[in-house]
């Protein structure tokens, strides 16, 4: 199986040829940067090498000439934009196999590659095997974003991890709250131990404290068995309690002085047990404006705030948005045992468009209904819910950032708004910076 090395920083568009690829039987090692890159074909054996003309950090036609160097048998492919076509033309003169202009459909990519791999001086004698696919699980679900937001949130759940400080993640619904504790567990030294996820909404006052301490046979009516709660289950590892400003008053007491002894007694029970866990919370209500009105305990409060992280809303990392949208897909293929390779632009743009009430719920519901529905090789409009389509009218006149018909007005418009910062104003008009500057050029903007 022959294996291509494609370097694209386009993470949506990267991710959506490397699916293309991968079914059309090739193996695909995806790079975002030439520094990615070289780590890559340093260390590893690739048959062909497809790459952008502009990189972030580099020109596709240095890259090529420093892979040259390096391995002269390899084939480079460039990709360009029309408008590069004549550099790409004298990419070619100085060692590259062909080049690709986008937009380009499926059928001249696999031309090109067919064509490149078979090229006699670019033949291999032996084709390395293809490297087993990384399963999805539990201990991957965290994506790491691209955006301001997701890189702070990495930052504080890498420094709280190795501690054990009590966190308080505070975020919409939908954000990813229990995905986050379980990150900061299994970065942690209590990794090998329990992770114990709790919905204190979900429980009944009356039967709060039998499912934190657990409780004897007979100690009340209903009680069959005696039952091992929730923090002897811990016992070693992380508890984690979702919504808990939803524990009534005198819950909280109960779980302030299991918190503060680190000591639990079962109902109907007069031994006391010893429990080592950390406890990490998540709320999306103002739990210090449940403090001042009298709903939340003061002293409970800062004791399970020792260390707080925001769990940021979609629309506050937009530039996750298609990151998030192809690990979906990627997770609901696996569930459905099917092979969508990615998205139409027209869904792309209603994506973008769209507020994510929900949030990463609401996004991965809506990507795994449409992956059974769909038919075809990509999620087209026809299978999106109908809110997508009810909002667009409300949306076009809200007065927000986006293209649309007065592509070149919004774009000057965004960049008075951020003083000319390119990618501030990218960030308002929900597009890479790349493709920002590719517009700039279209529309010959200084």
């Amino acid at each position: 199986m022959p294996r291509i090395l494609l370097i694209e920083d386009d993470i949506s568009f990267c991710k959506l040829l490397e699916r293309f690829l991968v079914k059309k039987a090739y193996d695909v090692t995806i790079a975002f940067s030439a520094a990615e890159a070289r780590l890559y074909f340093k260390k590893e054996s690739f048959d062909l090498i497809l790459t952008d003309l502009r990189l972030p950090d580099s020109d596709g036609i240095a890259l090529m000439t420093e892979i040259k160097t390096l391995h002269p048998k390899i084939p480079v492919v460039l990709m360009t934009g029309y408008s590069d076509v004549n550099t790409a033309v004298k990419a070619i003169k100085n060692g590259a196999a062909d080049y690709i202009s986008k937009p380009f459909n499926p059928d001249e990519v696999l031309l090109v590659i067919t064509n490149t791999l078979q090229t006699p001086q670019f033949v291999k004698e032996e084709v390395p095997e293809k490297r087993p696919a990384k399963p999805i699980s539990a201990d991957n679900e965290f994506v790491k974003g691209i955006s301001v937001a997701s890189k702070k949130l990495l930052e504080h759940i890498k420094l709280v991890s190795p501690t054990d400080m009590s966190v308080l993640i505070i975020g919409e619904s939908g954000t990813g709250k229990e995905i986050i504790a379980k990150s900061i567990h299994h970065q942690s030294h209590r990794k090998n131990n329990n992770f114990i996820a709790v919905d204190c909404g979900a429980i009944p006052k009356e039967l709060a404290a039998s499912e934190f301490f657990g409780h004897l046979k007979g100690s009340f009516t209903g009680a069959i068995s005696d039952k091992t709660g929730y923090f002897e289950a811990a016992n070693g590892g992380t508890i984690f309690l979702d919504e808990i400003g939803n524990l009534s008053y005198e819950n909280q007491i109960q779980l302030l002085r299991a918190l503060q002894e680190r000591k639990i007694k079962p109902v109907g029970s007069n031994k006391e047990i010893n429990v080592d866990i950390r406890i990490i919370t998540a709320t999306n209500e103002d739990l210090r404006e449940a403090v001042k009105n009298g709903d939340f305990r003061e002293d409970l409060y800062h004791r399970i705030n020792e260390f707080s992280i925001q769990s940021p809303s979609l629309t506050d990392r937009g530039e996750d948005l298609m990151v998030f949208a192809d690990y979906f897909l990627e997770k609901a293929n696996h569930q459905l045992n099917k092979d969508i390779i990615g998205f139409s632009p027209e869904v792309v743009a209603i994506f973008q468009k769209y507020s994510w009430p929900g949030n990463l719920r609401e996004l991965q519901n809506c990507i795994k209904r449409a992956t059974l529905l769909s038919q075809g090789d990509f999620i087209e409009t026809d299978v999106l819910p109908v809110e997508f389509f009810q909002t667009e009218k409300q949306q076009s006149n809200s007065g927000s950032f986006s293209l649309s018909d007065n592509e070149k007005e919004a774009i000057i418009h965004a960049l008075s708004r951020t003083q000319n910062n390119k990618s501030e104003a990218a960030k308002l008009l929900k597009i890479t910076r790349k493709t920002l500057y590719n517009k700039l050029k279209q529309y010959n903007i200084d």
